[in-house]
């Protein structure tokens, strides 16, 4: 069975993978790609181009524009996890405030390059948070592909901070989480899976999903950053 991933949900799936290999006999070989964007890597692109795939995992938004382009096999998506948008510094770096408008608006701006992805969470920020703000032409934005490359150019030291999911900042190396931006400009993405039409591994890909909608995977997901939404099984 081939899962495409992207990078929101993957703390809690390499984690939790092992475990459904173990238990349930099915091996799992796993690509990752971009919830949204216009990128030739993104989940979306790559099924176009037939990159063979039985699960995808990625940002409700991302699958619901795949269930419309007929992508999905009807009654299979389930959504699995929620995270909000967090701020990232590097490790050991002065941890701003963030949790205001205002405290927000103000490191944006005193920020000599601020890093965000491409994909779901990049496009809401900068299309709704930055002009929210009042900041869009005031502050350089370094987009990257994916949130991982975000995270690793504050790593680096070439953006002083990132925003991106609070699970894509709770394991990628060199960076800590300063806090989560506020409620009134929070994007609380949901990551969901679903099998992808045509697979001919339709039973295994339901039995991998529901894993992970299960209960069991529900501590692997909170210590990413994320919070479960289970069902039993």
């Amino acid at each position: 069975m081939k899962v495409l991933i992207s990078g929101g949900f993957s703390g809690p799936y390499e984690k939790l993978l092992p475990e459904f290999k173990r238990t349930t006999g099915i091996e799992v070989t796993t690509g990752s790609g971009s919830s949204q964007g216009t990128g030739p890597q993104t989940i979306g692109a790559q099924l176009a181009r037939g990159v063979p795939t039985d699960v995808v995992i990625l940002s409700r938004e991302g699958l619901t524009e795949l269930m419309a382009a007929r992508r999905i096999a009807a009654g299979t998506d389930v959504d699995l996890a929620r995270t909000p948008i967090g701020v990232a510094v590097r490790v050991g770096a002065a941890k701003p405030e963030v949790r205001t408008l205002e405290a927000l608006r103000q490191v944006l701006l005193n920020a000599a390059a601020v890093a965000v992805p491409s994909s779901t969470s990049g496009i809401f920020l900068t299309t709704e948070v930055f002009p929210r703000l009042g900041i869009a032409d005031r502050i350089r934005v370094k987009i990257t592909p994916r949130g991982t490359g975000a995270a690793a150019m504050v790593a680096c030291g070439e953006a002083d901070i990132a925003l991106l999911p609070v699970s894509e900042i709770a394991h990628a190396p060199g960076v800590e989480l300063a806090g989560v931006i506020a409620e009134e400009i929070q994007l609380n993405q949901t990551f969901a899976g679903a099998v992808v039409a045509g697979s001919k591994e339709i039973e295994a890909g339901k039995r991998l999903i529901a894993f992970l909608a299960s209960d069991r995977a529900a501590a692997s997901i909170r210590a990413s950053g994320m919070e479960p939404l289970t069902r039993p099984g």
